[in-house]
């Protein structure tokens, strides 16, 4: 092939790709469907206001029926330069129980000596969390901004943290590519939590993106995710209008930093557990 003939294609291939970028939605919506499998050992019981392991000592097993996976909908919507996660709620609320004086559940019916207590209400108590988490990004800085909104009797307080986007460990890229939700895809593997991922990524977006922030590639918006243990997948990239002043972080919030938004997160759960316990229907029939 001659010289200049191959000059020509170079030219070729980056007028195509300058084209797929002024084309890119500036403003629009990513939606991925996703899926996780639970893993027992995290799970954690609040029983008498402490956190214990379904299973161990004093502390019942895990509820019979629990699905061995979880399915939500995490999505991305962006306008210019910023950016807002907004996910589901279908992890639900917590589950709390009560225990009796002398030991018994509250509850299950039975009294220490056997006999039988009619009309007991069951002391398992669901309850939401005390707070709101929300994460907006900078795309422009790839800058993760975390919010926290505390709610106290009548108080809300609202924090937040700034972060550089993680970088992906182990990154390494493929020749392979497939389309995703409209958008050609290149194939790369990480690892994160000491597992392996497949990652696939498009570069026709303007910015940088994925839905699990440590699995975030050099450039590009992350469409697919797949391990043993969680998927990502994007059903659709929607391009529509999207106000601005709704993907930004509130301009009330508090800046604290890492170590003080997660000492502020203990201090919520640790004040709901007290008036879970304060509140909760307790009754003996003696």
């Amino acid at each position: 092939m001659k010289p200049g003939i191959v000059t020509l294609l170079v030219i070729g291939l980056t007028a195509t790709a300058a084209l797929a970028q002024t084309n890119a939605p500036t403003a629009g919506k990513i939606t991925y469907e996703g899926m996780r499998q639970i893993d027992r050992s995290q799970m954690r019981m609040v029983i008498n206001g402490q956190e214990v392991r379904p299973g161990s000592a004093g502390a019942p097993d895990a509820p019979e029926g629990l699905p061995e996976t979880i399915s939500f909908t995490q999505k991305l919507v962006f306008s210019g330069s910023m950016a807002k996660e907004e996910r589901d709620r279908q992890q639900g609320p917590m589950m709390f129980r009560r225990q009796m004086g002398d030991g018994v559940p509250d509850g299950n019916g039975a009294s220490a000596g056997g006999g039988e207590r009619p009309n007991r209400p069951r002391g398992d108590m669901r309850m939401n969390f005390p707070f709101e988490q929300q994460t907006y990004l900078d795309l422009a800085n790839k800058q993760r901004i975390d919010v926290l909104t505390v709610k106290k009797d009548s108080v809300t307080t609202i924090y937040r943290t700034d972060r550089p986007m993680p970088a992906a460990t182990d990154w390494q890229t493929s020749d392979k590519t497939k389309k995703i939700a409209g958008y050609i895809c290149h194939k790369a593997t990480a690892t994160h939590r000491k597992m392996p991922y497949t990652i696939w990524y498009t570069t026709d977006l303007p910015f940088t993106y994925s839905p699990v922030a440590d699995l975030t590639p050099p450039q590009g918006v992350v469409l697919l995710i797949e391990s043993d243990t969680e998927s990502y997948k994007a059903t659709g990239v929607m391009t529509e209008s999207v106000a601005e002043a709704s993907v930004q972080p509130p301009k009330e919030a508090k800046v604290v930093s890492a170590e003080e938004m997660e000492q502020i997160r203990r201090k919520g759960m640790a004040d709901f557990r007290q008036r879970m316990m304060q509140n909760m229907p307790f009754q003996r029939n003696d």
